[in-house]
């Protein structure tokens, strides 16, 4: 008789089979829930790094571009400062050879010596220029001139 007493204790502390069911039914949709979340992220995350391979491609592409770009720049201006300086190279010669054969041309004339010769002529104007200032008659404070 203890056999029988002991089985219908048992039997009233498990809950009953259709509670258990009502319990698994949420469980099973939340599990069905999270894991169509999860397809969804994963899908967008693919997404989102073919999107971020892609704009790295067309940056890297980019930057190939302009890199390019300014190395040409780069070259031509070289080249042309290059220009530049064998033009201005060829100016400073031609207007040094052309001093020299103006200078040259004076010598042979003999103007180079009447040039210092006009600047000796006008050093001396000033000097008696300033001989002749000094040699006038000096007016006093009447108006009357006076011999010095």
């Amino acid at each position: 008789m203890a056999n029988s007493d002991s089985t219908p204790s048992v039997c009233a502390s498990a809950p009953p089979l259709s509670s258990k069911k009502e319990n698994i039914t949420p469980i099973n949709s939340k599990i069905v829930e999270l894991s169509e979340s999860r397809v969804e992220l994963l899908n967008r995350i693919q997404g989102l790094k073919q999107d971020l391979q892609s704009w790295r491609s067309k940056l890297d592409t980019q930057v190939r571009i302009y890199r390019d770009e300014l190395s040409d720049l780069k070259k031509s201006l070289n080249v042309e400062v290059e220009q530049l300086r064998s033009e201005f190279q060829e100016l400073r010669t031609n207007l040094q050879q052309q001093q020299e054969d103006v200078a040259a041309s004076l010598r042979n004339l003999g103007l180079q010596d009447v040039s210092g010769e006009v600047k000796e002529a006008e050093g001396s104007k000033v000097e008696a220029n300033d001989e002749e200032v000094q040699n006038l008659p000096k007016e006093d404070n009447n108006g009357k001139e006076t011999e010095q």
